[in-house]
């Protein structure tokens, strides 16, 4: 199982980044291999369940994720399961002039479909796209 962890200072209030991030359709815009987010279902503890679509390496993988933990303007976790499966948790805390964003997945590269050669390679381009994810999230919400 691989691991990523990756935490950000966004110029914002606790309560808008919450908001942003509770909304699992605005992933895709600064998650720049999450081709789609669709199906979405509002659950009980106050989450969300959807169906994803994901490019690796090229290949396209699709599953569903369910947010297994909720508190509001604090945390969410969220199950993973078809062609990745994770546990990805967002963590939110306010920050002297701001929030500070923790996001951490942990994950299997699916070795039967890419091959074990390319678990390495893996891990490190999606290490990359935690940057990226990060980087997006904290210009997106500074800028509005």
């Amino acid at each position: 199982m691989a691991s990523l962890t990756k935490s950000v200072v966004v110029h914002a209030p606790v309560e808008k980044v919450c908001r942003y991030l509770d909304d699992p359709t605005h992933l895709p815009e600064i998650w720049p291999s999450l081709v789609e987010i669709k199906d979405v279902q509002s659950l009980p503890n106050g989450g969300h369940s959807n169906r994803w679509t994901y490019k690796m390496a090229g290949m396209r993988l699709e599953g569903t994720s369910e947010d297994v933990e909720h508190i509001t303007n604090q945390r969410t976790v969220s199950k993973t399961k078809g062609g990745i499966d994770s546990t990805q948790t967002w963590m939110m805390e306010p920050e002297s002039d701001g929030t500070k964003v923790t996001f951490q997945v942990d994950y299997t590269v699916p070795i039967p479909v890419l091959g074990k050669l390319a678990e390495a390679a893996i891990v490190k381009l999606n290490d990359h796209e935690g940057d990226a994810i990060m980087a997006n999230l904290k210009t997106l919400l500074e800028a509005e």
